[in-house]
């Protein structure tokens, strides 16, 4: 392994980390202008043109903010908790493919911080690891809201991730491969998973709306119940971790869904933009098409959340493990008829 290797790697893996923050941060000004049309009100606008000053803003004053901690005997997991948070919502982008491949002075970069043959199982690993962060936090905060609202969250994201797990299974039946290179590669031009899996695609998508604690899934931060959830006695950055995490898991998930099921960086015409303009432009051109349907279910994410009332908790359950499970399972043994039927 050459050093020009581990420096482009570093490289990659920096300027991911900072597209990661960037977004996350940019997430929060976007979801208040997107709450805002929909309520017919202006949002941010004085930080900034059009209030695009405001998440920096925010994170000047988070940074500001006194640091308060509760009468806790543990305090080491107190500071554990929002660093797992984020430590999870970060790594979790090392194996996504961001694009093809770009040849810069004679080397050819592939797009993809590691491509490892079983990089799916990574992700769910990194994401069954994120509950932690959660769980720790609300119990090391010596707070009753707390404590339940943690208890609710892991129940909820474990619950959720059964039926996540299990929609997956139907694609990697047709796919043959735990690659997201790969599952990238097999969906060259319009040949998206989501026409072959729509039931697979919207199980994966109610799932991710669990896993990330979003609306109509955020009871664990159910202000009418919980005063603020898990995250009622942290201040200062470590409330930021927490909010960060939350926009990084939503920018992660919505990557995810659209390597697994839009196409990744694939769009119609692309082979033949490599072979007449060039391989360089058709692959940047990918990059930005990656972005546009990340950008549409973060937009996706953000409308929900405005226009859905949360569930109640049993509904909440019954949703997971009597629907969605089932459902699931129905959609293996179907793929599985029509692999064996058109084989």
């Amino acid at each position: 392994m050459d050093s020009a290797f581990i420096i482009e790697k570093s490289i990659f893996i920096v300027v991911i980390f900072a597209i990661t923050m960037l977004m996350a941060m940019y997430s929060t000004w976007a979801e208040r202008k997107v709450a805002a049309f929909l309520q017919d009100r202006v949002g941010p606008n004085r930080a900034g043109w059009g209030g695009l000053l405001q998440p920096l803003a925010d994170g000047m004053k988070l940074f500001a903010k006194e640091e308060f901690e509760p009468n806790t005997p543990n305090k080491f997991l107190f500071y554990t908790g929002p660093a797992i948070a984020m430590s999870t919502a970060l790594m979790t982008s090392a194996v996504i493919p961001w694009g093809d491949k770009l040849e810069i002075f004679g080397r050819t970069i592939i797009l993809q911080a590691t491509d490892i043959d079983v990089s799916l199982l990574y992700v769910f690993g990194i994401i069954s690891i994120g509950v932690y962060g959660i769980m720790i936090g609300g119990w090391a905060s010596n707070n009753k809201y707390s404590l339940m609202s943690a208890v609710r969250a892991g129940s909820q994201m474990v619950s959720y991730e059964i039926a996540m797990g299990l929609s997956i299974i139907a694609l990697l039946m047709m796919s043959g491969t735990l690659s997201l290179r790969e599952i990238s590669m097999q969906q060259a031009g319009m040949n998206w998973n989501v026409f072959y899996q729509p039931v697979g695609f919207l199980i994966f998508l109610i799932c991710a709306f669990a896993e990330t604690n979003r609306t109509p899934f955020d009871l664990a931060e159910c202000e009418s119940e919980l005063i603020g959830g898990y995250h009622t006695e942290y201040s200062s950055m470590k409330m930021g971790f927490y909010l960060f995490a939350e926009y990084a898991n939503m920018f992660i998930s919505s990557t995810i869904l659209a390597v697994l099921y839009f196409g990744a960086y694939n769009y119609p015409g692309m082979q033949w933009m490599t072979e007449h303009v060039g391989m360089n432009i058709a692959n940047i051109i990918g990059i930005v098409v990656l972005f546009i349907k990340i950008c549409a279910f973060i937009f996706f994410y953000m409308w929900v959340r405005w226009t859905i009332p949360r569930f109640r908790y049993d509904q909440l359950m019954h949703l997971g493990w009597k629907i969605l499970i089932p459902l699931s399972i129905i959609n293996i043994v179907i793929t599985g008829i029509c692999i064996l039927a058109f084989k």
